[in-house]
Protein backbone atom coordinates (compact mmCIF):
# COMPACT_ATOMS: atom_id res chain seq x y z
CA UNK A 1 0.00 0.00 0.00
CA UNK A 2 1.33 3.28 -0.96
CA UNK A 3 2.22 6.06 1.18
CA UNK A 4 -0.34 8.95 1.04
CA UNK A 5 -0.58 12.63 2.15
CA UNK A 6 -1.51 11.28 5.17
CA UNK A 7 0.99 9.21 5.86
CA UNK A 8 3.80 11.24 4.80
CA UNK A 9 2.70 14.02 6.78
CA UNK A 10 2.48 11.41 9.92
CA UNK A 11 6.37 9.99 8.69
CA UNK A 12 7.51 13.97 9.36
CA UNK A 13 5.83 14.60 12.55
CA UNK A 14 7.59 11.08 13.82
CA UNK A 15 11.03 11.93 13.02
CA UNK A 16 10.24 15.60 14.50
CA UNK A 17 9.24 13.90 17.43
CA UNK A 18 12.45 11.64 17.58
CA UNK A 19 14.31 14.49 17.88
CA UNK A 20 12.13 17.01 19.45
CA UNK A 21 14.34 17.26 23.10
CA UNK A 22 17.67 17.12 21.36
CA UNK A 23 19.87 20.69 21.62
CA UNK A 24 21.47 21.09 18.62
CA UNK A 25 18.64 23.45 16.93
CA UNK A 26 20.47 23.86 13.55
CA UNK A 27 21.71 20.08 13.19
CA UNK A 28 17.90 19.17 14.01
CA UNK A 29 16.82 21.79 11.20
CA UNK A 30 19.41 20.03 8.74
CA UNK A 31 18.10 16.37 9.74
CA UNK A 32 14.37 17.43 8.85
CA UNK A 33 15.42 18.61 5.30
CA UNK A 34 17.10 15.71 4.85
CA UNK A 35 14.25 13.74 5.72
CA UNK A 36 11.99 15.74 3.85
CA UNK A 37 14.40 15.53 0.58
CA UNK A 38 14.59 11.37 1.33
CA UNK A 39 10.42 11.22 1.46
CA UNK A 40 10.58 13.51 -1.69
CA UNK A 41 12.62 11.29 -3.72
CA UNK A 42 11.47 8.01 -2.78
CA UNK A 43 9.29 6.02 -5.15
CA UNK A 44 6.00 6.72 -4.99
CA UNK A 45 4.84 3.37 -4.57
CA UNK A 46 6.38 2.63 -1.59
CA UNK A 47 4.61 2.00 2.10
CA UNK A 48 5.17 4.16 4.99
CA UNK A 49 7.10 1.20 6.76
CA UNK A 50 9.38 0.99 3.86
CA UNK A 51 10.17 4.78 3.58
CA UNK A 52 10.81 4.36 7.30
CA UNK A 53 13.36 1.68 6.69
CA UNK A 54 15.04 4.39 4.55
CA UNK A 55 15.55 6.88 7.19
CA UNK A 56 16.66 4.94 9.51
CA UNK A 57 20.54 5.06 8.38
CA UNK A 58 20.40 8.78 8.05
CA UNK A 59 18.76 9.12 11.64
CA UNK A 60 21.91 7.12 12.83
CA UNK A 61 24.33 9.30 10.68
CA UNK A 62 22.86 11.93 12.94
CA UNK A 63 22.17 10.86 16.16
CA UNK A 64 23.19 7.09 16.45
CA UNK A 65 21.75 4.09 17.26
CA UNK A 66 18.40 4.28 19.00
CA UNK A 67 17.75 2.50 21.64
CA UNK A 68 16.42 -1.14 21.16
CA UNK A 69 13.52 -2.63 22.78
CA UNK A 70 15.06 -5.35 24.36
CA UNK A 71 13.83 -4.42 27.97
CA UNK A 72 10.26 -4.23 26.62
CA UNK A 73 10.04 -6.66 24.49
CA UNK A 74 11.15 -9.52 26.75
CA UNK A 75 8.74 -7.55 29.73
CA UNK A 76 5.94 -8.38 27.81
CA UNK A 77 6.39 -11.78 26.34
CA UNK A 78 7.48 -12.94 30.06
CA UNK A 79 4.28 -11.05 31.26
CA UNK A 80 2.05 -13.12 28.55
CA UNK A 81 4.17 -15.84 29.55
CA UNK A 82 2.58 -16.02 32.92
CA UNK A 83 -0.85 -15.15 31.84
CA UNK A 84 -0.79 -18.09 29.16
CA UNK A 85 -2.20 -21.13 31.60
CA UNK A 86 -5.12 -18.43 32.62
CA UNK A 87 -5.84 -17.33 29.16
CA UNK A 88 -5.74 -20.90 27.88
CA UNK A 89 -8.42 -21.82 29.89
CA UNK A 90 -10.49 -18.73 29.20
CA UNK A 91 -10.37 -19.47 25.60
CA UNK A 92 -11.33 -22.75 25.91
CA UNK A 93 -14.59 -22.57 27.82
CA UNK A 94 -15.54 -20.58 25.48
CA UNK A 95 -18.73 -21.71 23.12
CA UNK A 96 -16.21 -21.02 20.25
CA UNK A 97 -12.58 -21.02 21.77
CA UNK A 98 -11.18 -20.40 17.95
CA UNK A 99 -13.16 -17.28 18.02
CA UNK A 100 -11.85 -16.57 21.72
CA UNK A 101 -8.46 -16.75 20.38
CA UNK A 102 -8.87 -14.85 17.37
CA UNK A 103 -10.45 -12.35 19.44
CA UNK A 104 -7.86 -12.12 22.08
CA UNK A 105 -4.89 -12.19 19.35
CA UNK A 106 -6.20 -9.19 17.96
CA UNK A 107 -6.47 -7.40 21.05
CA UNK A 108 -2.98 -8.37 21.83
CA UNK A 109 -2.00 -6.10 18.98
CA UNK A 110 -2.39 -3.12 21.75
CA UNK A 111 1.74 -4.04 22.11
CA UNK A 112 2.90 -1.58 20.03
CA UNK A 113 5.24 1.00 21.42
CA UNK A 114 5.83 2.52 17.58
CA UNK A 115 1.87 3.52 17.46
CA UNK A 116 0.54 3.48 20.97
CA UNK A 117 1.85 6.00 24.02
CA UNK A 118 2.11 4.93 26.98
CA UNK A 119 1.71 1.47 26.12
CA UNK A 120 0.82 -1.00 30.04
CA UNK A 121 -0.08 -4.29 31.39
CA UNK A 122 -3.22 -2.66 33.02
CA UNK A 123 -4.44 -1.19 29.14
CA UNK A 124 -3.87 -4.31 28.02
CA UNK A 125 -6.05 -6.32 30.46
CA UNK A 126 -8.73 -3.46 29.82
CA UNK A 127 -8.54 -4.89 26.23
CA UNK A 128 -9.14 -7.96 27.66
CA UNK A 129 -11.89 -7.34 29.98
CA UNK A 130 -13.86 -5.90 26.77
CA UNK A 131 -13.02 -8.33 24.41
CA UNK A 132 -16.22 -9.73 23.72
CA UNK A 133 -18.17 -6.94 23.70
CA UNK A 134 -16.63 -6.66 20.30
CA UNK A 135 -16.29 -10.03 18.51
CA UNK A 136 -15.06 -10.70 15.14
CA UNK A 137 -17.19 -10.36 12.27
CA UNK A 138 -19.38 -13.14 11.94
CA UNK A 139 -19.24 -12.99 7.92
CA UNK A 140 -15.76 -12.94 7.76
CA UNK A 141 -15.32 -16.00 10.32
CA UNK A 142 -17.56 -18.00 8.87
CA UNK A 143 -15.39 -17.61 5.09
CA UNK A 144 -12.29 -17.96 7.41
CA UNK A 145 -13.92 -21.24 8.94
CA UNK A 146 -14.10 -22.54 5.25
CA UNK A 147 -10.97 -21.75 3.85
CA UNK A 148 -9.40 -23.79 7.23
CA UNK A 149 -11.41 -26.86 5.79
CA UNK A 150 -10.06 -26.56 2.53
CA UNK A 151 -6.72 -25.05 2.54
CA UNK A 152 -3.16 -26.82 3.33
CA UNK A 153 -1.07 -24.22 3.67
CA UNK A 154 -1.03 -21.15 6.02
CA UNK A 155 1.70 -18.55 6.73
CA UNK A 156 1.06 -16.44 10.00
CA UNK A 157 2.58 -13.03 9.97
CA UNK A 158 2.95 -11.78 13.73
CA UNK A 159 3.60 -7.99 14.68
CA UNK A 160 4.65 -7.52 18.18
CA UNK A 161 6.24 -9.52 21.32
CA UNK A 162 4.00 -9.75 24.09
CA UNK A 163 1.17 -10.68 21.02
CA UNK A 164 3.25 -13.48 19.85
CA UNK A 165 2.33 -15.53 23.18
CA UNK A 166 -1.26 -14.99 21.97
CA UNK A 167 -0.79 -15.77 18.41
CA UNK A 168 1.24 -18.76 19.65
CA UNK A 169 -2.30 -19.84 21.63
CA UNK A 170 -4.07 -19.32 18.13
CA UNK A 171 -1.86 -21.05 16.39
CA UNK A 172 -1.73 -24.40 18.84
CA UNK A 173 -5.65 -24.19 18.61
CA UNK A 174 -5.75 -24.12 14.91
CA UNK A 175 -3.36 -27.22 14.30
CA UNK A 176 -5.49 -29.25 16.58
CA UNK A 177 -8.89 -28.23 14.98
CA UNK A 178 -7.19 -28.74 11.78
CA UNK A 179 -4.22 -31.45 11.90
CA UNK A 180 -3.26 -31.33 8.16
CA UNK A 181 -3.18 -27.83 7.86
CA UNK A 182 1.17 -26.65 7.49
CA UNK A 183 1.31 -23.34 9.40
CA UNK A 184 4.41 -21.64 8.78
CA UNK A 185 5.10 -18.30 10.85
CA UNK A 186 7.49 -15.37 8.94
CA UNK A 187 9.30 -13.41 11.54
CA UNK A 188 11.23 -10.40 11.09
CA UNK A 189 14.69 -10.90 9.95
CA UNK A 190 16.37 -8.72 12.58
CA UNK A 191 15.31 -6.72 15.17
CA UNK A 192 13.01 -3.84 14.46
CA UNK A 193 11.31 -1.58 17.15
CA UNK A 194 9.47 -4.46 19.37
CA UNK A 195 8.25 -6.99 16.29
CA UNK A 196 9.19 -10.29 16.63
CA UNK A 197 12.03 -11.93 15.30
CA UNK A 198 13.39 -15.66 15.31
CA UNK A 199 15.15 -14.87 19.29
CA UNK A 200 11.67 -13.79 20.34
CA UNK A 201 9.99 -16.56 19.22
CA UNK A 202 12.10 -18.81 20.43
CA UNK A 203 11.46 -17.30 23.76
CA UNK A 204 8.24 -18.13 23.97
CA UNK A 205 8.32 -21.10 22.25
CA UNK A 206 6.58 -20.62 19.36
CA UNK A 207 8.90 -22.67 17.33
CA UNK A 208 7.78 -25.63 19.41
CA UNK A 209 4.66 -26.11 17.95
CA UNK A 210 4.99 -24.30 14.10
CA UNK A 211 7.55 -23.81 11.74
CA UNK A 212 9.42 -20.49 11.76
CA UNK A 213 11.34 -18.59 8.98
CA UNK A 214 13.22 -15.10 9.42
CA UNK A 215 11.83 -13.16 6.12
CA UNK A 216 15.43 -11.75 5.31
CA UNK A 217 14.22 -8.04 5.72
CA UNK A 218 14.52 -5.20 7.81
CA UNK A 219 11.11 -3.73 7.70
CA UNK A 220 8.69 -3.51 9.98
CA UNK A 221 5.88 -5.33 8.11
CA UNK A 222 6.11 -8.14 5.10
CA UNK A 223 7.18 -5.99 1.33
CA UNK A 224 6.67 -9.24 -0.77
CA UNK A 225 9.95 -6.76 -2.80
CA UNK A 226 11.93 -6.71 0.14
CA UNK A 227 11.70 -10.47 1.69
CA UNK A 228 13.58 -13.14 0.63
CA UNK A 229 12.75 -15.48 -2.28
CA UNK A 230 11.55 -18.45 0.56
CA UNK A 231 9.79 -16.36 2.21
CA UNK A 232 8.03 -14.49 -0.97
CA UNK A 233 7.38 -18.15 -2.15
CA UNK A 234 5.73 -19.20 0.77
CA UNK A 235 3.55 -15.96 0.94
CA UNK A 236 2.35 -16.38 -2.51
CA UNK A 237 1.74 -19.96 -2.24
CA UNK A 238 0.08 -20.13 0.87
CA UNK A 239 -4.34 -21.38 0.31
CA UNK A 240 -4.60 -18.26 3.48
CA UNK A 241 -2.52 -15.74 5.50
CA UNK A 242 -3.28 -14.48 8.44
CA UNK A 243 -2.08 -10.52 9.22
CA UNK A 244 -1.39 -9.08 12.47
CA UNK A 245 -0.56 -5.41 12.94
CA UNK A 246 -1.02 -1.80 10.69
CA UNK A 247 2.62 -2.29 9.50
CA UNK A 248 1.90 -5.87 7.86
CA UNK A 249 -1.41 -4.34 5.94
CA UNK A 250 0.73 -1.37 4.97
CA UNK A 251 3.11 -3.55 3.04
CA UNK A 252 0.79 -6.18 2.25
CA UNK A 253 -2.37 -4.72 1.43
CA UNK A 254 -3.15 -4.76 -2.49
CA UNK A 255 -1.32 -7.80 -3.57
CA UNK A 256 -4.61 -9.69 -3.66
CA UNK A 257 -3.90 -12.93 -1.94
CA UNK A 258 -6.13 -14.47 0.83
CA UNK A 259 -5.17 -12.65 3.66
CA UNK A 260 -7.21 -12.27 6.99
CA UNK A 261 -6.27 -9.18 8.87
CA UNK A 262 -6.12 -8.79 12.36
CA UNK A 263 -4.94 -5.43 14.28
CA UNK A 264 -6.29 -2.84 16.54
CA UNK A 265 -6.73 0.57 14.67
CA UNK A 266 -4.44 3.01 15.69
CA UNK A 267 -3.37 5.71 13.77
CA UNK A 268 -5.90 8.16 12.19
CA UNK A 269 -5.72 6.86 8.54
CA UNK A 270 -6.59 3.20 10.21
CA UNK A 271 -9.80 5.36 11.35
CA UNK A 272 -11.15 7.29 8.60
CA UNK A 273 -10.13 4.20 6.47
CA UNK A 274 -12.39 1.60 8.46
CA UNK A 275 -14.77 4.40 9.88
CA UNK A 276 -13.09 2.86 13.60
CA UNK A 277 -12.47 4.54 16.91
CA UNK A 278 -8.89 4.41 18.33
CA UNK A 279 -8.14 0.60 19.70
CA UNK A 280 -11.06 -0.45 17.52
CA UNK A 281 -10.40 -4.42 16.18
CA UNK A 282 -10.46 -4.96 12.76
CA UNK A 283 -11.14 -8.55 11.47
CA UNK A 284 -10.61 -8.26 7.19
CA UNK A 285 -10.23 -9.90 4.53
CA UNK A 286 -7.98 -8.87 1.94
CA UNK A 287 -10.24 -9.71 -1.29
CA UNK A 288 -13.65 -8.30 0.27
CA UNK A 289 -12.55 -4.95 2.21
Amino acid sequence: MRADSYCMSCLVQKQEQRIRDFKDEDKKTEFMRQVLELIGSCDPELSAPSIIRRIAPLYEAYWGKPRDMEREKKEFNEFLLEMEPDLEQAIRREEDPLKAALNYARMGNYIDFTTVKNVSREGLLELFDTQKEKPVDQKEYDFFRRDLETGRKLVYLPDNCGEIVLDKMLIRLLKELYPKLDILVLVRGVPVVNDVDMEAAREVGLDGIAEVLENGSAIAGTDLKDISEKARKAVEEADLIISKGQGNFETIHGCGLNIYYLFLCKCGWFMKRFGAGMLDPMFLNERRI
